[in-house]
């Protein structure tokens, strides 16, 4: 049976590609949603891009046919914009906001198909915002949120398994330092096994499944990993570590809470990699700006005086690194380190249109970004650059975003089971007792 899917203003900006992904069927855009984008088109963020994208999209329906009479889309279904109608809305709506405005042509379709005899289609409101799904419920018409890019979050890919075996198995693996993966279960390439003996004895051994193609498991190094003077504090640390210095990755992904480690970590190894050892050109740090709270508004000076503002998390850790080499002198020689050029501190809003090569990138509060800026940021790396994406998906500052349909749960669904990706989801927090309480109680 054909649908009638009317759409709100922020699915289209969430995903540009949004009118292709409902098939056969007859997608409306309700005039009011033309009208939004109009005033976001204007806007110099991610926001007024894709506005301008779908704008550019809508335009070039046009070719196809009259939009107000319907045309086809690329995957068989229609597209039309519907003007707006007269007031069909219960009294208690108010007709002149926007959402009603989309909610009132959604119910007018409604009305319509009831009065048809055959073939009535049911009609669906797809929206984001939570409000208005409530409002079409109550209304009788079906409301869904745009789900085409969540993840299960719950099911998430962690990057560690625990497996119970024989204690055959584990000797095996301290004198082969390999053994074959378990028969049981899926496991991904890069992936942590941690090996349990299943006799009742506290026998353990950790390993990380191949990325050459090989179904086996290889014992971790009895040598912890150290990078400017960190060490790990946990497994999980020692694990994102061993994947951080590891250059047969490209990609690596770090999935935690507040406090467990992944900003600091991620940042000594790539200063180990880029001034000690030399092996990337430079250092570069992204992060999402995006305020928690009230925006302050402007901010004057240059751009390097206004990132410096957001990027506090990152001054923080990288003086906290500088202090633990050189006691007394760490902001300086922070300070020191970012004059070199060695290290380039940066917006995700600038990035587009650059090409990174042989570079560290460290993309950080990716919680923040669509899947389509994740995308778009992932495309800048170049030859021999490797990209940490770090962040917390129950920190999300960003409407109509939560923990299944952000850009880094979403890069880490997808990127799993590729051979140069490896993955760490940290449950541990570090920094203080209260931060840990917090993390868990708030």
């Amino acid at each position: 049976m054909k649908k009638i899917y009317v759409l709100d203003t922020n699915v289209l900006l969430h995903d540009v590609q949004a009118m292709e992904a409902f098939e056969d069927n007859e997608i409306i855009v309700p005039i009011v949603v033309i009208e939004e984008l109009d005033n976001f088109k204007t806007h110099s963020d991610e926001r007024g891009k894709n506005a301008r994208i779908v704008s550019r999209a809508l335009d070039s329906y046009r070719e196809k046919g009259r939009l107000s009479e319907g045309v086809p889309t690329n995957s068989g279904g229609t597209l039309r914009i519907e003007m707006e109608r007269a007031n069909v809305l219960p009294t208690g709506f108010v007709f002149n906001k926007s959402d009603n405005g989309i909610l009132n042509i959604a119910y007018s379709l409604k009305l319509k198909e009831e009065t048809r005899k055959t073939n009535k289609k049911p009609v669906i409101i797809v929206t984001k915002d939570t409000n208005l799904r409530l409002k079409s419920e109550a209304l009788g018409i079906e409301a869904q949120d745009f789900i085409t890019d969540k993840i299960n979050f719950s099911e998430l890919y962690t990057g560690v398994a625990e497996v119970e075996t024989d204690a055959s198995v584990i000797d095996a693996l301290y004198k082969n330092k390999t053994v074959p993966l378990p028969a049981a279960g899926t496991y991904y390439p890069n992936q942590f096994i941690i090996f349990k003996s299943n006799d009742g004895s506290k026998k353990s051994a950790i390993g990380r499944v191949g990325n050459n193609g090989e179904p086996n498991v290889k014992l971790l190094s009895q040598t912890e990993p150290v990078a400017w003077g960190i060490k790990p504090l946990n497994k999980e640390q020692r694990f994102a570590m061993e994947l951080l210095l590891d250059d047969s990755l490209d990609i690596v992904t770090l999935v935690g809470a507040a406090g467990t480690g992944k900003t600091l970590i991620t940042l000594a190894t790539g200063l180990q990699r880029t001034l000690d050892e030399e092996k990337y050109r430079r250092l570069v740090v992204c992060r999402s700006i995006v305020p928690v709270g009230k925006d302050i508004g402007f901010l004057p000076g240059t751009k390097e005086e206004k990132l410096e503002v957001w990027m506090g998390a990152i001054y923080d850790n990288m003086a906290f690194l500088a202090d633990r080499r050189n006691p007394d002198e760490g902001e300086e020689k922070a300070k020191y380190i970012l004059d070199s050029g060695k290290v380039e501190i940066a917006s995700i809003t600038h990035i587009r249109g650059r090409s990174l090569p042989q570079q560290y990138m460290i993309v950080d509060d990716a919680q923040n970004l669509t899947p389509h800026e994740m995308k778009t940021i992932l495309t800048r790396a170049g030859e021999g650059t490797k990209v940490v994406v770090t962040g917390d998906p129950y920190q999300i500052d960003t409407p109509y975003l939560d923990a299944e349909s952000n850009g880094l749960t979403y890069l880490v669904d997808r990127f799993k089971g590729q051979k140069n990706h490896g993955h760490v989801t940290f449950t541990k927090t570090e920094r203080s007792r209260l931060a840990d309480l917090a993390s868990h109680l708030l």
